[in-house]
């Protein structure tokens, strides 16, 4: 009687839908081919602004689930390997829509690897070899990168307002300028300073570019075993900044007012996630006993001589044996006697 009223109970949860949720992701249609059609029209050759780092090489970047891969550290390490191959609030396009079977890949300024033109696969034969017409360069494209969308199991036929907003993280469909799409990407602090025309103790290169535009004047100069640049906005009888900048960071910012008062901070004022610089090894410790091709027991040479006291060996004349040292002959020294690797 028990068992009866179990399997009635799990017969109605079943019914009910509750004990098995339905998956929404296998619930909505696939890609039909008008909609592939429609997203490769409407996304091929668009021009976008960059809301996340790319590094720069054949590796691009996958979003799942609104999540990116590599990120953190590993996105930091690629970046300090090989630099940035697009920034947040740079202009591109997207040059290529590919869709396959779970994936939307979106090539953006050529992709990472160079296209070549049907000509460059022309050569002619001279010389017993052949030279092609156009040569190409086949080192990855510098500026091109792509990111891959992907889904669970297939692409599902979504409209392309719905794929920009999936896409929202790495691309900006909507700024009409560089400074709107970038004002995006940075901290709430670090975004009244730029709108505000204000450095802030923290910033790296690039906000205060945003905030004050590039420097009329540098003055590269060293503290010691620091480098550090000076960068001077305005002119005397003007407030004139003093932003001193070191590596990527700005760690002093220097106000001269109208009135003659000085105003100097140096505290850090925004905190930022910078990559890591990776530090060279040790060389390796050198052994109390260096290693030699002599048999045991055998005695180093004589390497001291007369008119060498240094223990170098002289260097064998051409076409003859090496001069011997206070001979007044041909081999005498002389101005063609090298006495040694200098």
């Amino acid at each position: 009687m028990k068992s009866r009223c179990l399997l009635a109970v799990f017969g109605f949860l079943l019914l009910s839908g509750i004990a098995a949720p339905a998956d929404d992701s296998k619930s909505l249609p696939h890609l039909s081919a008008q909609t592939r059609r429609d997203l490769i029209h409407s996304f091929d050759a668009e021009l976008i602004y960059i809301r996340t780092q790319f590094p720069m090489g054949k590796r691009g970047l996958t979003l799942k689930d609104g999540s990116l891969s590599p990120s953190g550290q590993d996105l930091r390490q690629l970046m300090e390997m090989w630099g940035p191959s697009v920034k947040p609030g740079d202009l591109a396009r997207i040059s290529a829509v590919i869709i396959k079977h779970d994936t939307i890949r979106f090539e953006i300024n050529g992709g990472p690897v160079k296209k070549q033109k049907w000509y460059q696969h022309i050569s002619v034969s001279a010389g017993g070899g052949d030279v092609p017409v156009a040569p190409s360069d086949a080192q990855a494209n510098p500026r091109g990168t792509y990111v891959d969308l992907m889904f669970d199991h297939y692409v599902p036929d979504l409209k392309p307002q719905e794929l920009k907003s999936l896409l929202w993280p790495v691309f900006d469909f909507n700024s009409k300028s560089a400074l709107e799409s970038y004002l995006e990407t940075v901290p709430p602090k670090v975004k009244d300073a730029i709108q505000n025309n204000r450095v802030l103790v923290g910033m790296n290169r690039e906000m205060v570019i945003y905030s004050k535009g590039r420097a009329p004047k540098k003055i590269r100069e060293k503290d010691g075993e620091t480098d550090y640049e000076d960068w001077i906005y305005g002119e005397p009888p003007e407030t004139v900044d003093f932003v001193r900048v070191v590596g990527d960071e700005v760690v002093r910012v220097e106000t001269m007012k109208v009135n003659g008062e000085k105003v100097i901070r140096t505290a850090k004022e925004v905190e930022l996630d910078r990559p890591t610089v990776a530090k060279g090894s040790e060389p390796p410790a050198r052994p109390a006993v260096a290693p030699s091709l002599r048999r045991p027991g055998e005695e180093a040479p004589e390497t001291h001589r007369m008119g060498n006291p240094d223990g170098k060996q002289p260097m064998p004349m051409p076409g003859g044996s090496a001069p011997d040292a206070g001979s007044d002959g041909p081999g005498s020294q002389g101005p063609n006697f090298i006495s040694g690797w200098r």
